[in-house]
């Protein structure tokens, strides 16, 4: 029944024009106001995410959104610049002072999380 269409994800937020500035003008995504209210996030190579508010939105407590980068080090470095606080983490997921969890070998890539404006888990993900 599913085998041949192609799924797209949605997640809420508190306030959807801070939720528009934050995906375009920190994250340099594509947006584009849909009908009803929504946000479509435009990401190249894959399917467009559905934003929508919701007034009574409780942040997820997971990653809602993962971007693969080449440098997690150089994505981290960059985001800081434009006012990100990365998340820190202990115990199993220890990050380090920049807010990374150094992989390698079987411990898996790179990873550093942060959240929109709404509280949302985002992540960027090596690919080094």
């Amino acid at each position: 029944m599913f085998k041949n269409t192609k799924a797209f994800s949605s997640f809420s937020v508190d306030d959807l024009q801070k939720a528009k500035a934050f995906y375009t003008e920190v994250l340099g995504l594509e947006t584009v106001d849909n009908p009803m209210g929504i946000l479509e996030l435009r990401i190249a190579g894959s399917n467009n995410l559905m934003i929508y508010p919701k007034p009574n939105h409780e942040p997820a407590t997971f990653t809602v959104l993962n971007f693969p980068v080449p440098n997690v080090d150089e994505a981290v470095d960059t985001l800081i610049a434009k006012g990100i606080v990365f998340e820190q983490y202990d115990g199993y997921m220890k990050t380090d002072a920049k807010g990374i969890v150094r992989g390698g070998g079987d411990k898996g890539p790179n990873i550093a999380w942060f959240k929109d404006p709404a509280g949302n888990i985002i992540s960027v993900i090596g690919q080094e």
